[in-house]
């Protein structure tokens, strides 16, 4: 890759934000249609409906740090590895983000069967980042990047570890 080439300012997040609203519309769909009654335990929708409420503001909140705070376009265009903020602590934070909101949103409709959506947020992450981002970072900014890996997650914000 050139000096002057960057990074796609996209990448593949519309595939990845589409497979997990996909993912959640389908479970929605199951569960509007009886599939998954046995999930629903009447004494835990208040504590769904708080926590995902509390997600969903957490996701947006995720969001607006990685995306505006960050000013991630910017440094993408620029060329410049983003490893401060929002990125000190998660490696993916738009997509943790979306993961967290559609999280906190099937919460709302308080059906057990919905927790193993988050699982599947993570596995696709997981794996399309590991199949095309990582690769692209990797390649561009080489050992950087790789010391960055040792220390942030890739999905779930967390304190860093020490270099």
């Amino acid at each position: 890759m050139s000096k002057k080439e960057h990074l796609p300012i996209f990448g593949v997040g519309p595939l990845c934000v589409a497979s997990m609203v996909l993912l959640l519309f389908v479970g929605l769909l199951l569960r509007h249609y009886g599939y998954l009654d046995s999930g629903k335990i009447e004494p835990l929708q208040v504590p769904f409906m708080v926590v995902g409420i509390i997600l969903i503001v957490l996701g947006i909140w995720i969001w607006i740090q990685a995306v505006l705070v960050s000013k991630i376009d910017e440094a993408i265009r620029i060329n410049h590895l983003v490893t401060t903020g929002i990125y000190l602590w998660v490696r993916n934070p738009i997509y943790s983000a979306i993961g967290m909101a559609l999280t906190g949103i099937a919460l709302l409709f308080g059906n057990v069967w919905l927790l193993f959506l988050p699982l599947l947020y993570w596995l696709d992450v997981t794996v399309l980042m590991k199949c095309t981002e990582e690769k692209w970072l990797t390649e561009r900014y080489g050992q950087e990047y790789l010391d960055y890996c040792k220390r942030v997650h890739r999905c779930i914000p967390w304190f860093p570890k020490k270099k």
